[in-house]
């Protein structure tokens, strides 16, 4: 039979932050079963862990959504750094994604993983689109610092800044409207939307998924990191953000995200996870 381990991700506590499921030893599992599997723990994601390809790397990594198999995603990144921490690999990891190798580190419990993948924006949305996706009207959207914007580093996202905290928490997204700015800008699949607020450093932010059956993430790494080098890519100078997500659902997540002046920019996203049950699957 295989293990499988949960980890609460971006918390130091559990039953916070992102749930994530990690299958520390996939390699006896069939591939027609991975899909199943993180179907039926119905996370937002689920990691599948193999031997690496290069010797010099920890591990191979493959994350799953509940409806697919995704290249990068953050909190499955510092999870699944975490599990393996826990069962025994000392000192620093890269490991091996879909997007290509990422180093992760360790101090003091934070886990941290670092990408230097190039920012692409990949389309403008329209303001009145995505305030009707979020339930909002249009004059709540924010567009001083940018406008609507789908952008990814590995996973794309439409990154909207909202006016005022109360329009965050009102959020209500239309699955409809939702459905037809997938269909206008097909290059994110499923419309993923992270609206935010922010006031200097800090940040906080709900992420909806419903295409992908996430009706509402508690803590996306991948989001975080893509902002960051958008903001950091807008403004013209590194940031230090403290990203908080997940309130509104009970599930407070806690992200810390860096940029550096590099070209392209160096992001780094840390954080804390710990474990909250383990099990085997029988199969």
């Amino acid at each position: 039979m295989t293990r499988y381990f949960v980890y609460d991700v971006f918390t130091d506590h559990p039953f916070g932050g992102n749930p994530l499921a990690v299958i520390p030893d996939a390699t006896n599992l069939p591939e027609a079963s991975l899909q199943k599997i993180a179907r039926e723990f119905n996370y937002s994601e689920t990691t599948f862990v193999y031997p690496a390809k290069d010797p010099a790397h920890t591990a191979k990594v493959r994350i799953f959504t509940p409806t697919m198999e995704i290249a990068f995603a953050g909190h499955p990144t510092i999870g699944t750094a975490r599990a393996l921490r826990d069962e025994g690999h000392m000192g620093d990891m890269v490991l091996e994604l879909g997007v290509g190798p990422i180093p992760c580190t360790f101090n003091d419990g934070q886990v941290a993983f670092a990408t230097s993948a190039p920012l692409e924006r990949l389309a403008h949305p329209d303001i009145a689109l995505v305030a009707a996706a979020l339930g909002l009207p249009t004059e709540s959207v924010k567009t001083a610092t940018h406008a609507p914007v789908q952008a990814s580093i590995g996973l794309p996202f439409v990154f909207v800044e909202l006016q005022k905290g109360q329009h965050l928490d009102a959020c209500a997204p239309s699955i409809d409207i939702i459905k037809e700015g997938a269909a206008r800008h097909p290059a994110g699949m499923d419309f993923s939307l992270l609206a935010y607020t922010r006031q200097g450093d800090q940040v906080n932010a709900r992420m909806f998924a419903p295409l992908d059956n996430i009706p509402e993430d508690p803590a996306t790494g991948s989001a975080a990191a893509t902002l960051t080098a958008l903001l950091t890519e807008t403004q013209g100078h590194p940031l230090d953000l403290t990203i908080r997500q997940g309130v509104a659902m009970g599930r407070p997540s806690l992200i810390h995200a860096r940029s550096d002046d590099s070209t392209p920019t160096r992001i780094t996203i840390s954080g804390q996870a710990v474990r909250v049950m383990q099990g085997e699957l029988v199969l």
